[in-house]
């Protein structure tokens, strides 16, 4: 079977990079943000197509990656006659850009205003109805062109969104390794190059070693040398891992974890953090490897306990019920190595709120 990685054409990331976005997109194009974005970064975006001598258009996007905002803004994108399409700021807005490009055949710039997921390089969009109910994945053929990150103004989001960005990290080198042990295949249908598996293993190190560090920056709303290595960590490093590395328990167990209603209010990092925690368990993991985990969450504040996410009551039968959509046909983890069953899944849930208890103390 083939290797594959796959990654953005370019990753640009530091202090005002959004003051030279122009550069790198060249060519007239069409800026889409929300309005509390378009207020905080028009005016930069304005001065770099000025300074370049390149048109630049604006439209506010309403909220939502659905196949109705999609269509809108692609006409907008038409009657401007724009050549690349720009998102700036979370998710959703970034995957409607990511889906404006691909329908209409043209290169797309990402910039995230936030750092708490890996989901800005991937060749995914997650699309919605226009209620906000989880409509269908749009898998896509491409990579983002370009994704830009200002630290600037990533330093100044709330610090707990960095914590989640480096929540999902965590999983990063622990589910490619799992994939890599059992053969899995990537997001790319191949199996992992040593490259990828490098660039996993740095996101975890740089986990460990930045982390702390990291969130103190982020409290401050400064843009230090820990933030722009956590930055690169939780976007570029967890965006390679994940998709040229693989998904395993981890984020299956997230999956499981969005059927309990306490858990509703906790970002995505924050659940694949806890996700981490049951994988190792399930791995049976050594103890010191377990005790890694654990340590650095209490560090930067990701959960450990059921409690930490806000199932004050255990009640078995649920903790069962997120081991069966945990295990559903498709999911991720399959590609563990060993056979899981929803009841292993429950055990492990139950083992690793334990360890986390214990550790409390």
């Amino acid at each position: 079977m083939e290797k594959i990685i796959l990654s953005p054409g370019k990753y640009i990331q530091g202090k005002g990079a959004i003051k030279n976005i122009a550069v790198h997109a060249g060519e007239r194009s069409l800026v889409i943000a929300d309005s509390f974005v378009m207020g905080l970064t028009r005016k930069d975006i304005e001065e770099s197509f000025k300074g370049a001598g390149v048109k630049v258009d604006f439209e506010l996007f309403n909220g939502e990656c659905s196949k109705v905002e999609i269509a809108r803004l692609r006409e907008k994108l038409e009657e401007c006659g724009s050549k690349v399409i720009i998102g700036v700021g979370g998710g959703k807005t970034l995957d409607t850009a990511k889906a404006i490009a691909y329908y209409s055949k043209l290169p797309v710039i990402v910039s995230p205003t936030i750092a708490s997921t890996d989901a800005p390089c991937s060749a995914l969009s997650v699309l919605y109805t226009e209620e906000g109910i989880f409509d269908e994945y749009l898998l896509l053929p491409n990579n983002p062109n370009v994704v830009l990150m200002d630290t600037d103004i990533i330093s100044k989001a709330p610090a707990r969104l960095l914590v989640a960005g480096m929540g999902d990290a965590l999983a990063t080198y622990f589910e490619a390794r799992a994939c890599s042990l059992s053969s899995a295949t990537n997001m790319g249908g191949g199996l992992a190059t040593r490259s990828a598996m490098t660039l996993a293993k740095l996101c975890y190190d740089t986990l460990l070693s930045e982390g702390e560090l990291a969130l103190e920056a982020a409290k401050a709303n400064i843009s230090t040398g820990p933030l722009e290595s956590i930055v690169e960590a939780n976007t570029y490093l967890s965006g390679i891992g994940f998709e040229s590395g693989g998904l395993a328990a981890a984020h299956a167990i997230h999956n499981g974890l969005t059927i309990l209603e306490e858990c509703h209010h906790l970002y995505h990092g924050e659940k694949v953090a806890f996700g981490t925690l049951v994988q190792l368990v399930l791995e049976e993991a050594p103890e010191k490897e377990i005790n890694q985990i654990v340590s650095f969450c209490k560090a930067v504040g990701l959960p450990i306990t059921l409690e930490d996410m806000g199932v004050k009551k255990i009640d078995p039968e649920k903790i069962l019920e997120v081991g069966k959509l945990a295990c559903a046909e498709g999911e991720t983890i399959h590609n563990m190595p060993f056979v899981v069953t929803a009841e292993k899944v429950q055990q492990a849930i139950l083992k690793a709120d334990n360890i986390g208890k214990k550790s409390s103390f």
